[in-house]
């Protein structure tokens, strides 16, 4: 179907553009609510209405019909095009060029990998998640928990249970035709002239190539690899052999550590906590309207995630259309460590919300997150300000106990000292995905068996994190959708940019990125405000920092020795209680309209009030709903 009637002396570029934008942004809608209701498991969600909204999408943004015109516009002399309109036009262009399929094989190919998809999908969120108890008890549970249980449940026979549990995704999803939808996606990939759908996905959300992304991901490997090997020798020396089995190991870094910081990070105040530091560092939602789901429940995606069924843009006559948003994070309140994870989840997805809620274009192909948005410089901004989360000088005013105590120096000072030497792990653990999923799809169809994927998963794991991995490739949620596969690659060259951008604000101003009202200023100005438009990730990081992407600031990090970091953070640690604010009650101003709500149950809402009574409000329903956290100590 045509986006637009066809240019000609009578039809305006205006007009064009305006009626694409309309057109796309209900099919775009449409898809984002039916992701939505099946990914929160709503009432009456329906993987067919997915599937279908999903292929009519693809299909719109697949148009050439639609393609011709954008060119034709294009090619006008006689002045009825002006720059910006071209910019917006070119826009267009380049989206759609990500997505027009003119072979019939290949959107035969399109429509089969989609609807296998949403089956095993369905078949995923019918399994059983398991784990046996200390008294030999099975319990049924969710993902989350099983996360939670191996860095916190003190029974080893708990956490190798657990970890067991998340062993068993690889073999179900294998079971369940993850083989047949590789095959179709690098067949559909090959139709369109790509060497696989890896090199598909990078290409069109990056603007580079496979081979570019890896000799990237190469330099970064080989600068840590001396790390990992240090890391791991400390590991064993330190906490025993035992603490490299991989449902030991995250246990040995935080086991304690987490069961006493858990006070401080009490999920009831998250929400607060995370528009109070927002709102200090400036931080504006221009009227969006944004949807939370919190809390863990059966059914839900395993992942914290936020998308936009309204993508921001401003029409023709400068009217801005705010984003609508729906953001999901996974809180037990009543489990150790639920808290402070949680919490790291609502600063990195309402990251991603502010990124978006910020662009300012012509068009909502700006500011949708797919193709040929950038996913490393979406996750640059969301990965910056959950870094907040582990300095010092952020604890010192935002990580309080249910009784307003600042969590002291001395656990801070132990964090560094048992979790910094082996920040490298998580590195390595990130880098794994993207080298598991080139050589997933790198495999010929014959080699395509489960016990080939399950033997290159676990080579992977053991070249690129040392062995067996407490996260098991197989159990990434991102490998199994078309749209979050083969681009764990940008939350690695996200980090890079993430440190190089830390790098910058220390160097520059007062040196303070916490509650600092500028770094809202300037990430709007120079990342959030371009979207997906020129001049792109690599560029923008450039313009800001003035220097090109690297991996320096990251691995000159990971080598700081633990006494020097400890004498900086300290220092900040002081300054930021001495310059605190006494009053915990200034406003919380956003500019946006907050909604809490738990699956089709609304708990609150800000346009009633104001966004701390809506937080105090969704505190309440915690407690009735997990009395526990009220008497948590």
């Amino acid at each position: 179907m045509a986006s637009s009637s066809p240019p000609s002396s009578q039809t305006t570029t205006a007009e064009f553009i305006e009626n694409f934008n309309r057109d796309y942004l209900q099919r775009h809608k449409s898809y984002e609510d039916n992701f939505w209701e099946t990914k929160m498991d709503l009432k009456g969600n329906s993987v067919e209405n997915l599937n279908t909204s999903f292929n009519a999408l693809e299909t719109f943004l697949g148009d050439q019909n639609t393609l011709e015109k954008v060119r034709e516009l294009l090619k006008r002399t006689d002045g009825s095009v002006s720059e910006e309109q071209k910019i917006v036009l070119n826009q267009i262009e380049k989206t759609l060029k990500c997505y027009i399929v003119e072979s019939d094989d290949a959107k035969a190919l399109r429509e089969s990998m989609m609807k296998k998809e949403g089956t095993l999908q369905k078949s995923r969120n019918n399994l059983k998640t398991q784990y046996t108890d200390k008294d030999g008890k099975v319990v049924d549970t969710t993902p989350t928990v099983i996360r939670t249980k191996m860095r916190s449940d003190p029974e080893e026979s708990v956490r190798k249970s657990c970890w067991e549990m998340l062993r068993k995704n690889g073999p179900f999803l294998l079971d369940n035709g993850f083989c047949d939808i590789i095959k179709e996606r690098n067949r559909f990939a090959r139709e369109l002239g790509f060497e696989d759908f890896y090199d598909l996905k990078v290409t069109n959300a990056e603007g580079f190539s496979k081979k570019k992304c890896f000799e990237m991901l190469d330099g970064l490997e080989q600068a840590t690899k001396p790390l990992l090997d240090k890391a791991l020798e400390m590991l064993k020396k330190e906490k025993g052999e035992d603490a490299t089995k991989p449902w030991n190991t995250g246990f040995a870094l935080s086991g304690e550590l987490t069961k006493l910081t858990d006070p401080y990070y009490p999920f009831e105040y998250a929400p607060e906590v995370w528009g109070r530091s927002f709102s200090k560092m400036n931080i504006k939602y221009k009227g969006a309207t944004m949807r939370l789901d919190l809390c863990d429940r059966k059914g839900k995606y395993p992942n914290g995630f936020c998308h936009w069924p309204t993508a921001p843009y401003k029409t023709q006559d400068g009217t801005f259309i705010p984003s609508e948003t729906n953001f999901t994070s996974l809180a037990t309140p009543d489990e150790i460590g639920s808290g402070n994870t949680a919490l790291t989840t609502l600063m990195h997805e309402g990251g991603h919300a502010a990124h978006f809620s910020n662009i300012v274009q012509g068009s909502p192909l700006f500011s949708q997150e797919r193709a040929p948005f950038s996913v490393a410089l979406a996750e640059t901004q969301s990965m910056f300000l959950d870094a907040l989360c582990e300095d010092a000088s952020w604890q010192a005013r935002y990580a309080k106990n249910r009784k307003g105590e600042t969590i002291p120096w001395e656990l801070i000072e132990r964090s560094i000292k048992e979790r910094h030497p082996y920040k490298v792990f998580q590195l390595r653990g990130m880098i794994a995905v993207p080298y598991f999923e080139k050589a997933l799809y790198e495999m010929d169809e014959k080699d395509l068996t489960p016990e080939n994927v399950l033997k290159v998963a676990d080579e992977v794991e053991m070249k690129i994190q040392g062995g067996l991995a407490g996260r098991p490739l197989m159990s990434v949620p991102h490998i199994l959708a078309d749209e979050s596969s083969c681009y764990y690659h940008g939350y690695v060259f996200a980090e890079m940019a993430v440190h190089q951008t830390r790098e910058y604000f220390f160097k520059t101003g007062d040196g303070t990125i916490v509650d600092n009202p500028r770094v809202g200023k300037e990430l709007i100005e120079n990342y959030w405000v371009h979207g997906s438009g020129n001049p792109g990730f690599l560029g923008l990081v450039n313009n800001l920092t003035g220097s090109p992407l690297k991996h320096d600031a990251w691995v000159k990090e990971l080598g700081v020795e633990v006494e020097d970091m400890l004498k900086e953070e300290k220092a900040e640690y002081e300054k930021a209680l001495a310059s605190a604010s006494s009053s915990s009650k200034d406003e919380i101003d956003l500019e946006m309209r907050a909604i809490f709500v738990h699956g089709d149950d609304v708990i609150s809402d800000s346009n009633d009030s104001n966004f701390t009574d809506a937080c105090e409000k969704f505190r309440g329903w915690i407690y009735q709903e997990w009395p526990k956290t009220k008497t948590m100590a």
